[in-house]
């Protein structure tokens, strides 16, 4: 799949905003915490992958019901859904430099209905000269997302003849309808009631 631009200026897929709010204090200590020495933009982008997926909870899976969508709040109370793991991992990266977009799947639920979007990012690595597409959303039995550059692995492998779609677009904000939900939440159970199905 070809993944386009929303924005062509890359300069856009640096910039903070408030959903990746990468200029606030937690977020450049998290930065600091996670370079350490190091200049490597891929040693770097992995370790920060790792950390978003393996240390925040997804609220799902832990049942916490407070809704997160800024990133310096995901990283205080380590807990969100895809999304807002997503804001916190662009917000870590374009923090150190390195450009990050938003982009979503839409995945069908077990009981083959439209489920809520599903968010994950993509990476343009230095000499890569292409976007990679990651998924930060926790592991657990049936889920295996992994930080790769060969070849993509998400959290959930789309299947077009079951009606799952791959959204090629590659967002400088998050999704107007997706940030809308999350603002407007109560808690996590409204959240899915309103998170949108299609984009």
């Amino acid at each position: 799949m070809e993944l386009i631009q929303q924005v062509p200026e890359l300069s856009a897929y640096l910039a903070a905003d408030e959903a990746i709010d990468h200029e606030h204090p937690l977020v450049r200590e998290t930065v600091a915490e996670l370079r350490g020495d190091s200049t490597d933009a891929y040693a770097y982008a992995a370790a920060a992958y790792a950390f978003v997926r393996d240390t925040i909870v997804h609220s799902a899976d832990s049942g916490d019901p407070r809704v997160t969508w800024r990133a310096s709040d995901v990283l205080a109370t380590r807990n969100g859904i895809c999304h807002s793991k997503s804001h916190t991992l662009a917000a870590l990266l374009r923090a150190a430099g390195i450009p990050a977009a938003l982009c979503y799947q839409g995945l069908r639920a077990d009981d083959g209905e439209p489920g809520p979007v599903h968010g994950l990012i993509a990476v343009r690595l230095p000499g890569r000269g292409r976007w990679d597409r990651q998924d930060p959303r926790v592991n657990k039995p049936g889920v295996d997302a992994r930080f790769s550059l060969d070849e993509e692995r998400p959290a959930w492998p789309v299947h077009p003849e079951a009606g799952d779609v791959d959204h090629p677009l590659l967002y400088a904000a998050p999704h107007p309808a997706v940030l809308r939900a999350l603002r407007s939440a109560e808690d996590r159970r409204q959240l899915w009631r309103t998170l949108p199905t299609a984009l």
